[in-house]
């Protein structure tokens, strides 16, 4: 019960954070909202082992998922805000104000990665999915993924629209997720 209250609770939120995107089918943030949800869905379902067994090899995998996730965060937010030039003349109606960004940043974190925040999420739902591994959490786990997925593919149609050739090249010299692989 305790659980059902936490993950409603923690939608509404969500719901709340995300009430522009989701006015907005096919935008990023619209696809990012199931990808926050089944993150949710994870922590949740997995909150109570966390620490429980820190050496074994999957919370151990989870660990370092989870750091990697901090990391690319706040690398690719603070690259963001610094070289972006977020602007509010850049806003569809459902962008963040990080978001807004009306120089493409190819540096730091984004000269390897296009999407170093969905690669942020990516490794924070499949680090809660490996604090205690099931099938259900797998399942969880793949719809973050494939929401994902859908996020950075949206995205990058809509920096296509606005940066054009520029962003198309740069789509040439990086990976969407992971550097040199994916």
């Amino acid at each position: 019960m305790n659980d059902l209250f936490a993950f409603l609770a923690g939608s509404c939120i969500v719901i709340w954070l995300s009430r522009k995107p989701l006015l907005k089918p096919g935008s990023h943030g619209f696809y990012r909202f199931f990808a926050w949800e089944a993150i949710l869905g994870l922590i949740v379902l997995n909150h109570s082992v966390w620490g429980a067994d820190p050496y074994s090899p999957h919370q151990f995998t989870s660990w370092i998922l989870m750091l990697l996730s901090i990391f690319l965060v706040i690398a690719g937010v603070s690259t963001l805000k610094s070289h972006g030039a977020a602007n509010a003349q850049r806003d569809d109606g459902s962008f963040y104000d990080f978001e807004k960004t009306t120089q493409l940043v190819s540096n730091g974190i984004f000269g390897y990665i296009r999407h170093p925040m969905y690669s942020s999420l990516l490794a924070l739902a499949w680090g809660a999915f490996f604090q205690r591994p099931s099938m259900i959490g797998a399942i969880i786990a793949c719809i973050a993924s494939v929401a994902l997925w859908l996020t950075a593919v949206t995205d990058e149609r809509e920096c296509l629209a606005y940066f054009g050739d520029t962003y198309a090249d740069y789509m040439q010299r990086t990976k969407r997720f992971i550097p040199f692989l994916l």
